[in-house]
């Protein structure tokens, strides 16, 4: 691996922010499956093709990326299993998202709210409870017909720059721009973000979320690193992005327990940045965030928790030990295939989705079931692979734990916990 003492590779792709050539590679992930191309019974005979997963740093405009990237049609195709409605911390996350917007923004019915990679409406259907107007835009036909289902007009479609001047063209310019988590799921950022900017009015604002850099590198959580995330961001990287098409950053909130450590950024054509983005900007530089030196021992840690999470789950299975999963999640694939963990160390997988029930993840071929099977079934330890999550799981497993079953969290290190370590304040 790359990025552990040993010389970095310079790689000739090109930034998909600034275009400038000859990235570092900071960490190489070998060859895996599309995370959440997740594989039927009737398919199981077959073999799943991977693609190479490493990441770079441009030290040019600081952004974290992939070498290589995926056509946007093999990640979000009909198929595709992630519906935001079934993770209640996202749903209810976004609820206040917008009753904030709302009440800052003095949003009404002549408003206009467009949300980018709207899923099925986990947000947009809060906005629409205040009587303002909503228009989702998603490309996996699965969550957008959902939505639309539940009254939200949604376009299914990727953002492009001509995307965006035919939304303007036909619906006005948007009050307000959401965007989160998918900034990072976009391969051409720069043009990404040129489609932001058509879409807002010039007297509204673009917020967007995704996991900070700083906070991956930091936990180790490498496992956030699939083809889905083209880029991993930063104040840093945002603003440069965004500053070559007349948005400036104006504010900055931090989320730490959300997705593993999330950034909202707002991003205007004018205003007067609060103090959150001067200190944002001088924390990164502090740290050195868009060099080499910052991802120095990302590489030896990532390895140290992969082959510390195999040891613990094959010493486990060794004693006996039942141990099943929780979240079919993307991460998770990613945490599995590239350690080496597979349904001889992990027997299933439980997710609340109906749409990942039945399926079996790439790579680790392990199969998925409901959560209803953790109480009947009671294994002895769970993995926890949608451990961002975990308070959350936590307390829908509050009966497992107390009868004495113990959750497994792999980062920032593999650690057994029980219902002592978890559940101790949450009544509070």
């Amino acid at each position: 691996m790359s990025g552990d003492g040993h010389a970095l590779r310079v790689v000739p792709t090109p930034c998909r922010a600034c275009g400038a050539t000859g990235l570092v590679e900071v960490l190489d992930l070998g060859s895996t499956p599309v995370a959440n191309a997740l594989v039927p019974a009737d398919r199981l005979d077959t073999v799943d093709p991977t693609y190479p997963l490493a990441l770079a740093l441009c030290e040019r405009c600081a952004l974290a990326q992939l070498t290589e990237s995926l056509p946007g049609e093999a990640l979000f195709d009909a198929d595709y299993p992630y519906f935001s409605s079934f993770a209640p911390a996202v749903v209810e996350h976004a609820r206040r998202h917008v009753e904030g917007l709302v009440a800052r923004r003095g949003l009404g019915p002549e408003s206009l709210v467009l949300e980018i990679a709207s899923n099925d409406g986990y947000l947009l259907q809060h906005a629409r409870a205040h009587g303002v107007r909503v228009l989702g835009v998603d490309p996996s036909a699965g969550p957008a017909a959902a939505a639309e289902a539940a009254g939200i007009p949604t376009v299914c479609d990727f953002l492009t720059p001509e995307l965006a001047r035919r939304l303007v063209a036909e619906h006005g310019r948007a009050d307000v721009v959401v965007a989160n988590n998918v900034a990072a799921h976009v391969p051409d950022l720069d043009g990404f973000v040129e489609a932001l900017a058509t879409c807002v009015a010039d007297d509204g604002v673009v917020t967007v979320e995704n996991p900070w850099v700083r906070d991956l590198v930091q936990r180790t959580e490498f496992d956030t690193i699939y083809h889905e995330h083209h880029s991993y961001l930063s104040c840093t990287a945002i603003s440069r992005v965004a500053e070559r098409h007349g948005l400036h950053l104006v504010d900055v909130e931090h989320f730490p327990d959300l997705h593993g450590g999330t950034l909202r950024w707002t991003l205007a054509r004018s205003g007067e940045p609060t103090p959150a983005v001067a200190d944002h900007l001088a924390l990164e530089d502090e740290l050195g965030l868009g060099t080499r030196a910052f991802y120095g021992g990302l590489a030896a840690r990532t390895h140290t928790v992969q082959r510390d999470l195999r040891a613990l789950l094959t010493s486990l299975r060794a004693e006996g030990a039942t141990v099943a999963a929780y979240g079919a999640a993307a991460k998770g694939v990613t945490m599995l295939v590239t350690s080496g963990i597979g349904a001889d160390l992990v027997d299933y997988v439980v997710d609340r989705s109906p749409h990942k029930q039945g399926m079996h993840l790439p790579g680790a071929r392990i199969p998925v079931e409901p959560v209803e099977v953790l109480p009947e079934r009671r294994p002895d330890f769970v993995l926890v692979l949608a451990w961002n999550f975990v308070a959350e799981i936590a307390r829908q497993q509050r009966d497992y734990l107390e009868a004495g079953g113990r959750f497994i969290v792999p980062v920032p290190s593999p650690r057994v916990l029980t219902a002592d370590d978890l559940l101790r304040g949450s009544d509070q």
